[in-house]
């Protein structure tokens, strides 16, 4: 006689923080790419921070691209095959994923690492982003600007490779190139910076990096 009891079900393994963050950046990811819209992110983002199994964190990312499924069913994040080439500027733990301004200013300068994806917004204040001296955990990296009744102002190097796609609606979106520096190689890093600006301004400001301050010999 054959037995036919039900196997047990396994219990669901618990998720980390790490787990949490993991599946955070893919939704940051999405956004960027115009996946999702804000609402949907926030939406998910509730969902991924409060879950405790990795099994609840699979309805938020099954239908986005980034995931693999692993040998027993579960979707975890998938393994990044980027090339980042020999630059030296790419890789580094991330730095913050938003910068925030309401009828006050904000910065972002100096050493910090950039994110995959950062959130700039701007609502009756500045914000101010400086990459001359950053560095970029990825080599590709996508900065969502937005500004409302205020200004947002981006400088980058040009030994990177910048891309400004954005909309101003009663307001600017706009490259200011002051460099006269040909497009880098194409191991450096990328970064995409796209966004809105409404009775505002989003100014990307593209120059060459500040020349090392000399010492003073004793």
């Amino acid at each position: 006689m054959t037995d036919e009891s039900p196997v047990p079900e396994l219990p669901a393994m618990r998720a980390s923080n790490a787990d949490r963050e993991r599946f955070a950046q893919i939704l940051h990811n999405a956004l960027g790419e115009g996946r999702i819209t804000v609402e949907e992110l926030e939406e998910r983002l509730d969902t991924v921070y409060a879950a405790k199994t990795l099994k609840e964190l699979e309805p938020v990312v099954v239908d986005l691209p980034g995931v693999t499924a692993t040998p027993g069913g579960a979707i975890q994040p998938a393994q990044s095959h980027t090339v980042t080439g020999p630059d030296s500027r790419i890789g580094g733990t991330a730095g913050s994923q938003m910068s925030f301004a309401f009828m006050s200013g904000a910065s972002r300068k100096g050493s910090w690492v950039v994110p995959p994806q950062h959130t700039s917004v701007a609502f009756w204040g500045g914000v101010e982003i400086d990459l001359r001296h950053a560095r970029f955990a990825v080599k590709n990296s996508t900065i969502t600007a937005v500004a409302v009744m205020g200004g947002i102002d981006i400088v980058v190097p040009d030994d990177i490779v910048v891309d400004v796609n954005g909309i101003g609606i009663m307001g600017g979106f706009e490259l200011n190139d002051r460099s006269d520096r040909p497009a880098p190689s194409a191991g450096a890093p990328v970064v995409k910076i796209t966004g809105f600006a409404f009775w505002g301004g989003v100014t990307v400001v593209r120059k060459p990096r500040e020349k090392p301050t000399k010492q003073i010999e004793e």
